[in-house]
Formats: C-alpha cells, structure tokens, sequence
C-alpha cells in the first residue's frame, strides 16, 4: 500500500549559458561545461565542515567555505545545505558561501516550541547572518526555500544583492498541489515513517521521491539518502517537527507578497527546470514577469524539482554571471 502511494504520488517533493549579456527572454540551454569543480565534497566531508551557530532559535547548522561576499544558499524539503555541495565546490574561490538548514529539517536542533513557518526561517536566518559578521548576501534557492528567500528579501531589502532563483514557490502556487499529500501526512503523523523506510530500502526512495525530482533517481545514492533522511526521523522530537515543518506551509506563506515584490529592485536570475511539474514553467514565467530587476529566465532541458544537484555547473555558471565573476 505505501509503495503503491508514493508512485500515486511520485510528483510531490516531500516538503516537499554562456557568462555574456542576460537576455530578457527565456532561455534553453543544454548542461555546460563551462564551470567545473576544483574538488568533489562527499557526505563525510559535509558533515566535517559542518558548523552550529548557538541563537535564540536554537543550535543551528551550517557549512561555511570561502571568503569575501557571503552567499547564502537556501535549500527545498527534505533536504538540508548538502544540496549545495557541488555549487560550494564551484564557487567558495569567489564567494564565502554560506549553506543552513532551516529549523525542522537537516541537522539544525531547536527546542520543541519553536515555531517554523517560513517567516520564522527569515528571522533565524537574520540573525544566524548577524551571528557571522555578514550584513548583506547574495542568495541562491530552491523549493521552499525560495519561499523564505522572497519573504527575506522584502524583509530585508539591504541585506540582498542579488537573487537567484531556481524552482520554488509562487504567491499563486504555495504550496504546490503535489506537496499537499506530504502536508497530510503529516497531519496523520505518518510523513515521518514513510521518509524513515527510504533508509532501509534506498529503491524504493529512488523510484517513488527520487523518480518525482531528479532527471536521474540514481543520485540517490545511500550516502544521500542517509544525509537528508536520517535527521529528520533520529528521534520522536524531531519526527514531530519533521510534521510541524510541513504543516507549516499552510496558510499560503507568501500570501500578498506579489505587491512587495514589484517594488523590489536587486538583480533576480531565474533557472529552471524545465521537466518539473510540481513547479511549473508558468512559475518560472510569474517570477520573471514580478521581479523589475529580473534578468530573465534559462531552462535548464530534463531539469526536475532538484536539479540543482545533479547540474552543480549550470548554478555556478548562472551565479558568476549574476554576480558578475568572470571565470
């Protein structure tokens, strides 16, 4: 029965160029290999770098790699700042890059009552910022994390230079009607064991979730799945914020944002990809068209919910032209 409801529910996330002129049109372009790593971080090297920064929020986790301008990568559910390995790989020579993991999910440990709406996520995320010296970041983001990257900015013009945005929420589309089953669950206090089964049976999480957002399920190796999975189901106290992550994506965070947003005024590159159908291309276009600073849009061809991971060199491509780095 669950494994005939995940692939009833494949889709849901379980929250889930060149570097010239940006042109004002979408773009299609095939995986480049214009930007390429220096090295290749594994789960254990993540986890050695891995760092906790005591706020009133709680205990919260984050890589750091690299110096000068911060850039902060914000990552969708359920994953956490791993998801960004491979563009800290390509990019910690240019940026001092900056990956947490939002409160409820990955390896940040907060205290039963704290809240963990995505406006919750902007103001830990301020002060996690404020607890490392940095006073404005550029922002890379997917998934929810997109959400709280919106609700940042307009919350915190100053602190954002550039944003770059990758499949994420809408105001029109949050959340998304394929995460809504993952929302039940955990309404029935069920997301949690379902989640716990992909480490015992890595197939099944690559042909059910890794099927819904990967162009190749395989990327779910079970180094992977460990990372991401086994956090979040360690203890009943974090399965239970596990859920209340999840629950949280209700009401709609981004609820009247689409006004703020066109009065913002930081350069936002938009990437896509282009296969997703939790969120759609339309989404995509949204963005482009609300965002005044918006230097267009590039689908990336195959490209699901999660393609950031497995095309590290197209987000490190787009970031250097946004941030204006010639390689």
């Amino acid at each position: 029965m669950r494994r005939r409801f995940f692939l009833k529910c494949a889709g849901l996330a379980l929250a889930v160029s060149t570097l010239g002129a940006c042109a004002s049109h979408p773009e299609v372009h095939s995986p480049s290999a214009g930007v390429t790593a220096a090295r290749v971080t594994d789960a254990a090297a993540w986890r050695a770098a891995r760092r906790f920064a005591p706020l009133p929020f709680g205990k919260i986790a984050y890589v750091e790699r690299g110096s000068g301008d911060a850039a902060l990568f914000l990552h969708g559910a359920p994953l956490n700042g791993f998801q960004w390995r491979g563009a800290f790989d390509r990019l910690c020579d240019v940026r001092r890059c900056i990956a947490p993991d939002f409160m409820g999910l990955g390896y940040s440990e907060v205290p039963e009552s704290q809240p963990l709406a995505a406006t919750d996520q902007v103001d830990m995320l301020a002060a996690l910022l404020d607890s490392l010296g940095v006073s404005q970041v550029d922002i890379v983001a997917s998934d929810s994390g997109g959400a709280v990257a919106q609700l940042f900015l307009v919350r915190f013009p100053q602190r954002v230079r550039t944003l770059l945005l990758t499949n994420c929420d809408t105001e029109p589309n949050s959340p998304p009607p394929k995460v809504m089953p993952a929302i039940e669950m955990s309404r029935a206090g069920t997301l949690a064991a379902s989640t716990a089964e992909w480490l015992t049976d890595p197939a099944l999480a690559r042909s059910t979730f890794g099927a819904a957002v990967f162009q190749n399920p395989n990327t779910l190796t079970p180094e992977v799945i460990e990372t991401y999975a086994s956090p979040v189901v360690s203890s009943p106290k974090r399965r239970a914020q596990y859920h209340a992550f999840h629950k949280a994506l209700l009401p709609n965070p981004l609820a009247g944002i689409e006004a703020k947003l066109l009065r913002t005024h930081v350069p936002v590159r938009i990437v896509w990809g282009q296969s997703d159908d939790i969120f759609s291309n339309e989404d995509a276009h949204y963005l482009d068209r609300t965002f005044p600073g918006s230097q267009g849009i590039r689908f990336v061809p195959g490209g699901k919910l999660f393609f950031q991971e497995e095309n590290p060199d197209i987000i490190a491509e787009e970031a250097l032209r946004l941030w204006k780095v010639h390689s």
